[in-house]
């Protein structure tokens, strides 16, 4: 039976070593927070969108500054004619040819369109607000995004190093069992028993170092690098900082870049809306050309035009009126989608401080939990010796701080991503 529960313990060891080998032969590039950020910014496909609404809302506003100004066109164009005749007079074909050179000039204004320009000026300019609006906070979400996936492959590495302590532990404790069995002060349950022990940790290794890779690929994807990525483990990320519920409440609901998205977002939906209306109202223009020809290029005779017109439509099918009623409908949808905004906010904020409350609580306790483990342990372990503990006594204590550990790193994770989500609420790091 021990030599059974060995040779498994033995292949899954060698398996882990062949899986965790493996991605370890290639190189991986090790990064900070504050770098991985800036390279998710960077790359992923959700920023370049928004980046590109930008510049696609600031095009726009070039536009309409532009249908302010005249349109001027200028033209040139020069022929060659030939025709054949018979001359009655000298009974001869005759071949003639013609000239003509002629250049033009000509520029037309719109000097009145029913107030669509200013109106789509306005549109124009709270498209840019909340394309703006739509960059900032979707920076704020790719930076949680990231943080996410960071904090998350730190935990990972935490919980292997959390495994490597076990697997000596365990290690420790079936070389002791074995001593003890050789002395005759101990049974063969004792060492089939550490021996277990020592399979189940290194299981455990198997699955952290599984977990790991997964997290660390994740992360290589968010900041565009190719493989796996190492996390550099930060001081200041371990500090656990007291936060002013109150003041963050009112920073989230003044300042959220969600609320502020969604607020540009209606004033765009109500400048379309009042852009509208500059359809039942007339339109005047005003052109002017010049132009010059004539058979000889340097002889060419001038005439120039000039022209006022105005344009009413009084009824289109009452297209104007559908548009109308599609603008004020999206008004009105944006509006509501603001005033949701608000309250999806002071949900969520209510929700991730108590998060980050529990979070907070649960890793004090765990770091009590794993100091009296740890005694525990050693006072087990003691009483092994001496003959006054069982094995199972021993294991228990073992798999309580074993636990703990585990317990402080999955608290700490909850803690850093519920921080992590109240940032990206407020629009600030905490």
């Amino acid at each position: 039976m021990e030599a059974k529960v060995l040779n498994r313990g033995c292949g899954l060891a060698a398996l882990a070593v062949m899986v965790i080998a493996f991605p370890a032969a290639a190189q991986t590039r090790s990064v900070t927070l504050d770098e991985a950020i800036r390279m998710a910014v960077q790359v992923q496909p959700a920023m370049v969108q928004a980046r590109g609404q930008v510049t696609s809302a600031a095009a726009s506003k070039r536009r309409v500054i532009g249908s302010w100004l005249p349109n001027i066109s200028l033209s040139s164009g020069a022929s060659k004619n030939s025709s054949t005749r018979y001359d009655q007079a000298t009974q001869r074909t005759v071949t003639a040819s013609s000239k003509s050179y002629s250049a033009g000039l000509s520029a037309s204004l719109v000097v009145f369109d029913g107030l669509s320009r200013l109106y789509d000026g306005r549109a124009a300019g709270a498209d840019a607000t909340a394309a703006d609006a739509s960059l900032v906070n979707q920076r704020f979400q790719t930076t949680l995004q990231t943080k996410q996936a960071f904090f998350n492959a730190l935990a990972a590495e935490e919980l292997v190093r959390v495994s490597e302590t076990r697997i000596e532990r365990a290690s420790g404790q079936l070389k002791i069992a074995k001593e003890k069995l050789a002395a005759g002060t101990a049974t063969r349950s004792d060492t089939l028993s550490s021996t277990v022990e020592v399979a189940n940790a290194r299981l455990q290794m198997l699955n952290a170092e599984t977990q790991l890779a997964t997290a660390e690929a994740e992360l290589a994807r968010l900041i565009g690098v190719e493989g796996r990525v190492n996390t550099v483990r930060e001081e200041r990320l371990l500090v656990i900082s007291e936060i002013d519920t109150t003041t963050v409440r009112e920073e989230a609901l003044t300042q959220s870049p969600a609320i502020y998205q969604a607020d540009a977002q209606a004033a765009a939906a109500d400048a379309q809306y009042s852009a509208s209306f500059s359809q039942y109202l007339p339109q005047i223009s005003a052109s002017y050309s010049r132009s010059w020809s004539g058979q000889e290029y340097n002889e060419l005779d001038p005439s120039w035009s000039v022209r006022l017109s105005a344009s009413w439509p009084l009824f289109n099918g009452f297209t104007r009126e559908l548009n109308r009623t599609r603008s004020a409908v999206n008004r009105d949808n944006a509006r509501a989608q603001a005033e949701d905004a608000r309250r999806q906010v002071n949900a969520q904020l209510t929700q991730h401080l108590a998060s980050l409350t529990s979070a907070q609580t649960r890793l004090e306790i765990a770091l009590v939990s794993r100091a009296a483990s740890e005694e525990d342990l050693r006072v087990q372990q003691e009483r092994y010796r001496l003959g006054a503990a069982t094995i199972v006594e021993v294991l228990a204590s073992q798999v309580n701080l074993d636990q703990a550990e585990v317990d402080i790193v999955q608290a700490r994770l909850d803690y850093l991503v519920a921080k992590a989500q109240i940032e990206a609420l407020i629009g600030r790091e905490l």
